[in-house]
Formats: C-alpha cells, sequence, structure tokens
C-alpha cells in the first residue's frame, strides 16, 4: 500500500519535477531520466521519515541534474556550446488535445532561455533556475551547492544578469503572424519584406550536426532564408517549446525545425536544428520519417 501511495504522490510531482530538470538539463531525454532516477531513490527510501515530498523530490532531481551537468565533459559530450538544446515540438494544428500535450506546452520554456542557460556554469544555472524560476529559497540551494547563502545569491545574480532581456512575446498568434510573414516573403525572394520581419541585431543559430553556425544582423539572416527556401521543402506550422515555430518537411518527411524568439513583433532569435540524429528524435515524437535517415 505504501508503494501505491508513494507512486500516487510522485505522479502528482512529475510534471513539475520534468520542468526542473529540463530547465537544467535543455535536454527532453536527460529530464526524463533524472526525473526517473528520483522516482527509483524515492521508492527505496524510508518514506515515514520524509516531511514533504514534494520539496524532497525537487532536491533530489536538482542534485541528479547538476551532477549530469558537470559530468558532461567527463563523458567526453560534445561542448554544450556546440549544440542547442533539446526542443519540445507539436503541429500547430489546433488539434492539440492530448492532456499532456497541453500540460507540456503549459510549462514550456523558450528556447532563446534555454540556450542562454547553456552558457552559464552549472552552479549558475541551478542557483538561477530553482531560486528565479522555483522560488526555492537560497538557503536550500546552498546547502546542494556546499556554499554559503552568500554565495548562492551571488551565482543567482550573475545568471540573471546573463538571463535579462530574453523575454519573448508569449502571445503565440501574434508570434505566428510574424513567423507566417517571415516565410510568405523568404518564398517571394523579397529581402525588404524579410529584412521588415527581423530586428537589426537578430541572431540565427543552426546546428547541422557538427556544431552551431552563428549568423547575425538582419541583411545575413534574410539572404540566408533565401538562399534555402525551395519549393519542395514544405513549412508546417509547430508549437517549438510552446512558442511559434514550424517544421519542415522534404519529399514527405522531416528535414528541419526552426525555433522562433518575437519581441515587440520583430523575430529576434531563431534556432534551426537540421543535425541527423536530432532531427530523427524529433521525427519520431511527430509520428514521422526522417529526411536524413
Amino acid at each position: 500500500m505504501q508503494q501505491e501511495w508513494l507512486a500516487e504522490r510522485f505522479e502528482e510531482e512529475r510534471r513539475h519535477l520534468f520542468g526542473v530538470a529540463y530547465r537544467m538539463l535543455g535536454s527532453t531525454s536527460e529530464a526524463e531520466d533524472a526525473v526517473q532516477d528520483a522516482w527509483l531513490r524515492l521508492s527505496r527510501s524510508e518514506a515515514d521519515e520524509i516531511d514533504n515530498i514534494g520539496a524532497w523530490l525537487t532536491t533530489v532531481v536538482a542534485r541528479v541534474s547538476l551532477n549530469m551537468l558537470r559530468s558532461r565533459k567527463t563523458r567526453g559530450e560534445q561542448p554544450l556550446e556546440d549544440r542547442l538544446p533539446e526542443p519540445t515540438i507539436v503541429l500547430d494544428d489546433g488539434t492539440t488535445q492530448d492532456p499532456a500535450e497541453r500540460a507540456m506546452l503549459a510549462d514550456s520554456v523558450s528556447i532563446a532561455l534555454l540556450v542562454v542557460l547553456d552558457q552559464l556554469s552549472p552552479d549558475e544555472r541551478l542557483a538561477f533556475v530553482l531560486h528565479d524560476l522555483f522560488a526555492v529559497p537560497f538557503d536550500e540551494i546552498a546547502t546542494m551547492l556546499d556554499r554559503s547563502s552568500d554565495s548562492t545569491r551571488q551565482l543567482a545574480s550573475r545568471a540573471r544578469r546573463r538571463v535579462r532581456g530574453r523575454t519573448p512575446e508569449r502571445a503565440v498568434t501574434a508570434q505566428r503572424e510574424v513567423v507566417d510573414a517571415f516565410f510568405a516573403a523568404a518564398q517571394d525572394g523579397d529581402l525588404d519584406r524579410l529584412i521588415g520581419a527581423l530586428h537589426p541585431d537578430v541572431v540565427l543559430h543552426a546546428d547541422i550536426g557538427s556544431g552551431i553556425t552563428t549568423y547575425r544582423g538582419a541583411a545575413k539572416v534574410a539572404g540566408n532564408a533565401v538562399m534555402y527556401a525551395h519549393a519542395d521543402r514544405v513549412t508546417h506550422a509547430a508549437l517549438v517549446n510552446g512558442s511559434a515555430g514550424v517544421a519542415i518537411t522534404f519529399h514527405g518527411k522531416l528535414y528541419s525545425v526552426m525555433a522562433f524568439t518575437v519581441v515587440d513583433g520583430k523575430i529576434t532569435e531563431i534556432e534551426a536544428y537540421a543535425a541527423p540524429d536530432q532531427v530523427a528524435k524529433l521525427a519520431e515524437s511527430l509520428g514521422m520519417e526522417s529526411a536524413h535517415a
């Protein structure tokens, strides 16, 4: 009976725990692993001695995520600055009725924010994510990091300065109008209209699997969009981490995914996913085939 009760309590916390882990790790698969690890630890624990199961699980997921961040380099993985965060995506065709999908979209964090979080140290990321995004007190975070509360506050403050100004337009309808205008201009080869949809300092990060290529400035990004526009590449409206994005298919197979950050009616940042392994994962999540297979 206790295991059954624990399982029910865990399921009540699962969405919150995934949110913590995903913001820490920028990877849906690693976040799911961290949440599963927390369940295994809870199922083997003396639950009667835990005063607050929700807080206990949050601490466990945070510690597991922190260890995963710290160990990435020692495992010889691709450096954080050489990859884009793993996105969540659903097609934005008005048929998203699944409760799990709706919950995921409600809890989404922008790709632009995840890109910035990936540039923080593991300790800075933990301090910022737990305190600023989930209101965990600094005293509790300091214990996880084996630091003083003042030192932990400083970590969060440094991270906050890096993150400042990364709050995108959250109204998906407004985002979609700008993104649709961008692709319509690209298909028409209209550089002036393309540049009009872009912030002058727009940044495009393109991940093709061998590292990230970055393009800066409206003229450069607009020229890149015209170059890649092709009649055989069909653009499908999608929600990428809850924001307006696109899934691009080539002969019916997923070719790439693009995420957009829109601020004050202008596109300020674009992430383009074309790395074969990530496209394969995203294609599977959408029930599609990958064009890179």
